[in-house]
């Protein structure tokens, strides 16, 4: 359930409303007793907009703060996974 504020209070606190969105709550403002906005952090509303990160976004935003070497693994350590073999078994 969000929490609710009026647009008075959100003016004088908005430093706080935001500290809160932030930290997963959301906030319904309201006008003379009638709701008229809600605050919601940005990845909740990017959820509900549909918008994903891609796979590659995600992996290189990983690779830029890790680094693989450390964890003992080559540049190329994905290609060996995959069996290129015409015909290969596959499991079921």
């Amino acid at each position: 359930m969000a929490k609710t504020r009026t647009i008075a209070d959100a003016r004088a606190k908005l430093a706080d409303i935001i500290d809160e969105v932030e930290a997963g709550s959301d906030v319904a403002l309201t006008r003379r007793g009638k709701k008229v906005a809600v605050l919601m952090s940005a990845t909740k509303y990017a959820h509900l907009r549909g918008e994903r990160l891609t796979f590659k976004t995600a992996y290189d935003a990983f690779r830029a703060k890790h680094d693989l070497t450390e964890a003992g693994l080559d540049r190329s350590w994905a290609r060996t996974l995959r069996q290129r073999d015409v015909g290969r078994p596959v499991k079921f």
